[in-house]
């Protein structure tokens, strides 16, 4: 089943049943250094080029204020992808060093906006450390978690954390869907591919100075 199908079934499964109540996140997991006898002999910049040939979607992770003193949060993350059908679960990686997860991981939900291909420059905002990401941009609420859904993407999906697990340098999200769907932008996705963001037909020709987590 390719991901469309996957995403139709999920779709009819949660029309289905009722929507499941808030699901309770995992505590943080103990956060340490990767040891000598972990890392394996390989130069990172070789590590980088071979897995660049591997073609992703481009996401953006946002979240709503976990307190009436926060901001809303969100990244740009290349790591998306489908976990399971039944329970309905996707997951996504995020840096260790990451300044946003924690803002992420105390509001307990999360909305991935799939990226339209012409979304490059709201990428590269997503992707600055430090900056009002959210400056700008028009998004109104997802349904059940209130997360930022931003406007213009192809495609979002609502979700409660479901897990978090350690994954060397970076931890491993899961997500349980509460909601989703297709918008009414035709556009084609976002891609990127060998250091440059690129759509399914012609490359865009610029290499990325922020490329997605």
């Amino acid at each position: 089943m390719g991901q469309a199908g996957m995403a139709e079934a999920a779709v009819r499964y949660l029309r289905s049943v009722r929507a499941p109540g808030p699901v309770e996140a995992l505590p943080r997991p103990e956060l340490r250094c990767v040891a000598d006898d972990e890392r394996a002999p390989l130069d990172h910049r070789e590590f980088r080029r071979v897995l660049g040939n591997f073609a992703t979607g481009v996401a953006v992770i946002t979240a709503p204020p976990a307190t009436a003193t926060d901001s809303p949060a969100g990244f740009a993350c290349q790591s998306f992808t489908s976990l399971s059908l039944s329970p309905p679960l996707v997951a996504f990686m995020v840096g260790r060093t990451s300044t946003t997860w924690p803002r992420i991981a105390r509001a307990g939900v999360f909305c991935v906006n799939v990226l339209a291909g012409h979304q490059t420059e709201l990428c590269r905002a997503f992707a600055v450390s430090g900056a009002d990401k959210f400056a700008g941009v028009a998004y109104d609420a997802a349904p059940v978690s209130g997360s930022p859904r931003l406007s213009g993407t192809v495609a979002w999906i609502d979700c409660a954390i479901h897990a978090v697990h350690t994954g060397g340098d970076h931890l491993i999200v899961v997500g349980r869907v509460n909601a989703l769907d297709t918008t009414d932008d035709p556009s084609d996705p976002l891609l990127f591919h060998r250091g440059r963001f690129t759509g399914l037909t012609h490359p865009q020709g610029s290499e990325s100075r922020q490329p997605p987590q």
